[in-house]
């Protein structure tokens, strides 16, 4: 079984997942863009079950109706993404992880909401 491992950037909230995930994906919508100040998010995806925090707990946020967002109360990182919509889910940001170059999106998402600009170059399909 696999063991995902991943923190803020101050290391106060640190998480660890065991098991694969069920999915790794861009996302362009504007409200991920507006939570992270980044031009588009890249989340993983997995089963809130599997998910400990042997360190910290992050503070929420409701950002919109049926959404919650997650983040260090000490540094600012945003955590995670959770939404009535994959109640058993939970989406981190992959840049937590420590070993991120291992966890390779497999699709984008929100593609319509794309900045005209932004070029991924990346096999990751849209979906």
């Amino acid at each position: 079984m696999t063991t995902l491992k991943g923190s803020c950037q101050c290391g106060a909230v640190q998480f660890q997942i065991e098991g694969d995930p069920k999915w790794i994906a861009h996302c362009h919508c504007l409200d991920c863009r507006r939570a992270t100040g980044a031009a588009f998010s890249t989340y993983v995806g997995v089963e809130k079950e599997n998910v400990k925090f042997p360190a910290g707990t992050p503070s929420i946020y409701s950002s919109s109706k049926g959404v919650k967002r997650s983040f260090c109360s000490d540094c600012g990182s945003p955590i995670a993404y959770q939404g009535e919509r994959w109640p058993s889910e939970i989406h981190f940001f992959v840049g937590l992880f420590e070993r991120a170059e291992d966890l390779v999106p497999q699709e984008q998402v929100y593609e319509s909401e794309k900045l005209p600009w932004l070029h991924i170059v990346t096999e990751a399909p849209v979906a």
